[in-house]
């Protein structure tokens, strides 16, 4: 089998990448050399791949970006998926195409509210969820013409190598350098009544390869651990393991709504046997492990 994925040098698209070629998959990983909003790039390298399957995975995916980057966003998210969907359907249609979109296309939720299904409607309320959402939508068009397309709506994912502008990252980020005396004991948060839903990089990569499998089938699937888990939570877990007792400090460039994300995976399980196998607390402590080696 031969694999195309596009944002080969992201977070998630080296671990991709890795557990690839550990199934002995051929893989052909595309990162900015490609530019994804270039039409003519992205069909030379599907041109010269010939791939069994896509992994669309190249995106602005920091939100504060897609705020203040918005055309950049749009460009990238929706125009660079329109390109790679195109490319298959012309070049390579019996291909698959996993289009990674993400759970924040169902916008937010009040605390306490049930999970997200994927019969919930969209309601992006970002510059970065809506350009997730016209792609997710143009590739369920896609589908409908006969490309095998899997959309998929990751939550958050995390695990060690997650950058630090991610808020687990940062506060992890933070911890080992007060530990390093790099850092006065002062640790800036946002909201930390925020709900999200958090899983480890590995167990979302897992996912993926459950889908690419030729048996599997086609269609919207959240990727998700369907727990609720408050910001403060994540904060608890991660002092859980210092002895630090730092000053919790609210940033305003950290400030963020007391809303929920959280989604529920039921059919991806029913679908393909997934079901995340990384703890919450062991994934923090994984990504507080992985600051502490980086931090000098």
């Amino acid at each position: 089998m031969r694999i195309v994925v596009t944002g080969a040098g992201g977070f998630v698209g080296q671990r991709l990448c890795a557990r690839l070629r550990a199934e002995d998959v051929e893989v052909r990983g595309y990162d900015r050399e490609v530019d994804v909003s270039e039409a003519s790039a992205v069909a030379h390298a599907v041109r010269e791949s010939r791939p069994d399957a896509v992994v669309h995975l190249a995106a602005v995916s920091f939100v504060p970006d897609s705020e203040t980057q918005p055309e950049l966003a749009y460009r990238v998210n929706y125009i660079g998926t329109r390109n790679v969907l195109a490319a298959v359907a012309d070049i390579a249609p019996k291909a698959r195409v996993l289009v990674v979109s993400s759970g924040q296309v169902y916008g937010s939720a009040a605390p306490g509210a049930p999970p997200f299904d994927e019969m919930s409607a969209l309601r992006p309320n970002t510059h970065y969820a809506r350009t997730k959402a016209a792609a997710d939508l143009l590739a369920g068009v896609y589908a409908e013409g006969g490309l095998q397309v899997v959309r998929l709506r990751p939550f958050n994912h995390t695990g060690p190598g997650r950058p630090a502008h991610f808020v687990e990252s940062s506060f992890s980020r933070q911890i080992a350098r007060m530990e390093r005396g790099l850092q006065t004991p002062r640790l800036s948060v946002g909201n930390l009544a925020a709900v999200r839903d958090f899983l480890h990089v590995d167990d979302v990569v897992d996912a993926y390869w459950r889908l690419l499998q030729p048996n599997a089938p086609t269609g919207i699937f959240n990727v998700a651990s369907g727990r609720a888990v408050q910001v403060q939570e994540v904060l608890s877990l991660l002092l859980s393991h210092t002895e630090l007792r730092p000053k919790i400090c609210e940033a305003r460039e950290y400030w963020r709504p007391a809303d929920a994300s959280v989604g529920t995976a039921q059919r991806l399980a029913k679908a393909t046997g997934w079901s995340p196998t990384h703890s919450l607390e062991e994934t923090l402590h994984s990504v507080l492990e992985a600051w502490r080696e980086i931090t000098h």
